[in-house]
């Protein structure tokens, strides 16, 4: 026995979940769009990572006895580690991965670029 179905309510029916079906598939994706545009942290002075290399944000705060490596004129935006645009003042930096350094920063792994 196969019942009937006016077609105006099949019409609304075949147009709600369809409209039911684009939006479960927009959900799915902006979460992911968002968190691809959003930029990494920025790198703390405190993190554990930091502290051990001596990474400051402005070169101005190197401790110079405590670092006596430090060539004066080096900062991250002249070493061979950073990575990213130039212009950026927050970069990525290969000894700090998922994680953005000051261009006006420095650390005890500063190598010259080359």
């Amino acid at each position: 026995m196969h019942r009937s179905v006016p077609l105006g309510a099949a019409v609304r029916r075949r147009a709600f979940v369809k409209n039911l079906a684009m939006a479960a598939a927009m959900t799915a994706v902006l979460p992911l769009r968002r968190s691809q545009a959003s930029e990494p942290p920025h790198l703390e002075v405190k993190d554990p990572a930091a502290s051990a290399l001596g990474y400051v944000e402005d070169v101005a705060q190197v401790e110079l006895k405590k670092y006596p490596a430090y060539i004066k004129g080096s900062t991250c935006e002249n070493c061979l580690l950073l990575q990213g645009t130039t212009g950026a003042h927050y970069r990525p930096c290969s000894l700090f991965p998922g994680k953005l350094v000051s261009v006006s920063g420095w650390c005890s792994g500063w190598s010259a670029e080359i």
